[in-house]
């Protein structure tokens, strides 16, 4: 699964990097434990351009009687997509990039579980595939809401988690925003485990498992 990332990134190289502008003035805050229900970074295409804006993160399928049903909706097995109520209009139409620079996840040992920060060795920003949904409560407030989508570990994850968010490659980001594309089949054969080689982890402080707790000490290695 997928329940904590990072983005600490300028917000400057976040657009370049998606070739995206910002969707509203927002004021864009570095993180370091990214934690679910929380405002985190999405783009989307509008047909033209890609834009930069802010989701829920807990996906709210826009037929949801209550918003708690979010809070079990963080995360999307990839292989599943087109088969989940929750999902598959959502994997046809409203598909999103979820910007981060890392993400943790807890290995067990002997005594416990061991937090992990896994990154690319380049420490480049990349993007998580995911999906959004627009959804109304009965006082009208509009909540737009994302999920993260998780897939098989590839040799690094084997040896912590059992499963990993997808990261997708660059010559793939753009045919998954890609509003007028439909196959199924196609964009699930997007979501493939990234390249372990091009990947590290590492050992951080139990200082993460808080979302309470934020800042640069967080993903420093121990």
């Amino acid at each position: 699964m997928c329940g904590r990332f990072t983005l600490t990134a300028d917000e400057n190289t976040i657009l370049d990097r998606f070739n995206a502008t910002k969707a509203n003035d927002f004021e864009y805050v570095r993180r370091y434990n990214i934690a679910p229900s929380q405002t985190v970074l999405a783009i989307v295409n509008d047909g033209e351009k890609n834009r930069l804006g802010q989701l829920r993160w807990g996906l709210v399928p826009f037929w949801a009687k209550d918003i708690k049903i979010g809070y079990k909706m963080i995360n999307a097995r990839a292989e599943t997509l087109a088969e989940k109520p929750a999902f598959k209009h959502a994997l046809r139409r409203q598909r999103c990039i979820i910007p981060a620079d890392g993400f943790y996840e807890w290995k067990k040992i002997p005594n416990g579980k061991q937090p992990m920060r896994i990154k690319l060795k380049s420490d480049e920003v990349f993007g998580f595939a995911g999906l959004w949904d627009r959804w109304k409560s009965p006082d009208g407030t509009v909540i737009h809401s994302c999920t993260i989508i998780t897939t098989e570990p590839n040799e690094l994850m084997a040896g912590i988690h059992n499963r990993m968010p997808v990261i997708l490659r660059k010559e793939d980001e753009e045919t998954w925003l890609d509003r007028s594309i439909e196959d199924t089949y196609l964009l699930q054969d997007l979501l493939k485990p990234f390249p372990a080689d091009e990947m590290e982890a590492y050992e951080v402080s139990t200082q993460v498992n808080s979302p309470q707790n934020e800042g640069p000490d967080l993903i420093t290695k121990i």
